[in-house]
């Protein structure tokens, strides 16, 4: 049996994966809210949340008539917060003034040390951190400490502070708390009971909470105490990991997040996790659990057509996990451009807002290197992107093609160990090629096909794998690879084939020629000429390429794999345009 009472707080202590706990720590759960083994009394207020969150507009029900958990209510912080983000700038600024003893020291102190220092605490903020206070959806933690509380003083203090006119006290809960072990488990409360002030030393201690936290808090203090937790569903667990974020308790944090990674992920509770405040989800405790979230929807919409509408419905934190694959399976980054832009139009339909959140947010995730030349042209002249910002784009992807083949890994080797992956390649369903085109004295087009080893080994025994479209005189033109039984030795062997896309009413006689890398020189050697009459809907090619069974071509020490990589080249020349 597995002893669980291990301090995950404790710098010295090694985090398992299993999530262990060393038998060394005590469980404390006996002295919990008993006065003998407490040197300090926690007077708990809680008050109800905003009057605008609540269906019924107030009355006697306090907050929890819309408000049933405090995850609940930081979303409508965050709702709140991006409402006012765009009302503001036709409102006048209004200065609010708050009177609070500030020693000399301010520049040392945290939000919690400024708690502690106010003699009535005033920092309730509430909705007032959405204008003043940027993103931070929830408040800091609000401690009082008091020499006698009474109810006259607690009468008196409103008067200091316009957040208890907005936010009555709903009802008061009492503890018995030991300092030590509090302080052991959170800075926050080291801090409150070790700033070295007369306050430090008073026994009662006040708390302000909502009323959609109090559940969670008290959870959070039975942890602190036992190591334990007793609520087994996501939204219940979200709610203590938010309130220990709150107050600082880092193993508390961890512990949930281990718990929420343990139990059966869906997609809604994967968005459930990316849309935690963006302070939490920066905790290193919560790091673990953001990035199963990320893999979970990455895996599930691997192939983003099999499920069009659920991806399109997608917040932009899903998107963004999707879209961040490498394994994302399309046909090519041409999709990739096209699904981003139908997503944002549909969430964006004001011009400005989908041009600030393709900046910002969903263009790194484009590789735009990938894209064909045909499509990079369209993304400089596409007005759902900031002129200047498709530009660099485009620029940049042009000059990713135009590197030789070993300055392109080196950039995409210096580039893996950051969290950019424009140069990283994805698993296309449609490999990319790099084409060179002449329009005089003939049309002719040059394309290079890069096949990975591992890509043609799976090719065995019957499958092919295609390249991105390419043009010449207007018409679309692919190579396709095969691996296919040599019809007069009978063995599987290595073929390239050339298509045109559709069919139509112009004819193309088409000279062709397929070459390939060998060693010792690793100079493009002639394997096939040909020449051909497309009308569309054909393949003209070779079955067997290098005139070799498959086992010789994939053999280790095959002629034809320079560092794992085989190298194609197609020459296309129109020879009449009918």
């Amino acid at each position: 049996m597995r002893d669980l009472n291990r301090d995950l707080f404790d710098p010295r202590t090694v985090i398992e994966p299993e999530f262990q706990k060393s038998p060394r720590e005590g469980n404390f759960g006996f002295a919990f809210n008993d006065s003998n083994f407490s040197d300090r009394v926690l007077r708990i207020e809680i008050m109800c949340g905003p009057s605008d969150f609540k269906d019924g507009g107030g009355g006697g029900g306090g907050g929890s008539d819309g408000c049933s958990s405090h995850f609940d209510l930081v979303q409508y912080r965050k709702r709140r917060h991006e409402d006012l983000k765009k009302s503001i700038v036709n409102r006048d600024v209004v200065d609010v003034d708050i009177d609070v003893n500030i020693p000399d020291d301010m520049d040392n102190l945290t939000g919690a040390e400024v708690a502690v220092c106010a003699e009535e605490q005033v920092l309730n903020q509430s909705d007032a951190d959405d204008v003043l206070g940027g993103e931070n959806y929830d408040e800091e933690a609000v401690a009082m400490i008091e020499e006698s509380p009474s109810g006259d003083e607690g009468a008196n203090s409103n008067d200091s502070s316009w957040s208890m006119e907005c936010t009555p006290i709903l009802r008061v809960q009492t503890l018995h708390i030991s300092s030590p072990i509090l302080a052991a488990k959170s800075p926050f409360f080291f801090k409150l009971f070790s700033n070295g002030m007369r306050e430090s030393e008073q026994r009662h201690v006040t708390l302000r909470i909502h009323e959609s936290e109090e559940a969670a808090l008290m959870e959070l203090l039975n942890f602190m105490y036992s190591n334990t937790l007793s609520p087994n569903t996501a939204t219940a667990l979200l709610d203590v990991l938010m309130a220990a974020d709150k107050f600082e308790v880092g193993s508390c944090m961890k512990y949930c997040s281990h718990l929420l990674r343990n139990m059966p992920m869906t997609p809604e509770s994967a968005l459930l996790y990316l849309d935690l405040p963006s302070c939490v989800l920066m905790a290193d405790a919560v790091q673990s659990l953001s990035d199963a979230a990320k893999k979970y929807l990455a895996d599930r919409y691997k192939d983003i057509t099999k499920f069009p509408e659920e991806v399109l419905s997608l917040p932009i934190a899903g998107i963004e996990s999707v879209l961040s694959s490498d394994d994302l399976q399309v046909a090519s980054e041409d999709a990739v451009y096209d699904f981003v832009l139908k997503w944002a139009r549909a969430r964006y339909p004001k011009i400005e807002e989908r041009r600030e959140i393709l900046a910002t947010r969903l263009a790194r995730y484009i590789r735009f290197p990938y894209m064909t030349c045909r499509k990079l042209r369209k993304a400089l002249t596409c007005p759902d992107f900031d002129h200047e910002v498709s530009s660099k784009l485009v620029m940049e992807a042009l000059f990713f093609k135009a590197e030789a083949p070993h300055r392109q890994r080196i950039l995409v080797s210096e580039e893996s160990a950051s969290t950019n992956q424009r140069f990283m390649e994805r698993s296309y369903k449609y490999r990319p090629v790099k084409v060179v085109e002449f329009e005089l004295p003939r049309q002719q087009c040059v394309v290079y096909l890069d096949l990975k080893q591992e890509e043609c080994a799976n090719l065995f025994p019957s499958g092919r794998v295609y390249s991105q479209a390419f043009h010449l005189g207007g018409q679309g033109f692919f190579l396709s690879a095969h691996c296919n039984m040599d019809q007069q030795s009978s063995f599987h062997c290595f073929g390239l084939f050339l298509g045109m896309q559709e069919k139509g009413s112009v004819s193309f006689a088409v000279d062709y020629e397929f070459s390939a890398r060998s060693m010792p020189t690793q100079d493009f050697q002639s394997k096939y000429k040909g020449n051909y009459t497309f009308m569309g809907g054909k393949a003209v090619g070779y079955r067997n390429l290098f005139g070799i069974p498959w086992t010789s071509f994939m053999a280790d020490d095959s002629l034809y794999f320079i560092n794992g990589i085989l190298h194609l080249r197609a020459e296309l020349t129109i020879r009449t345009l009918t």
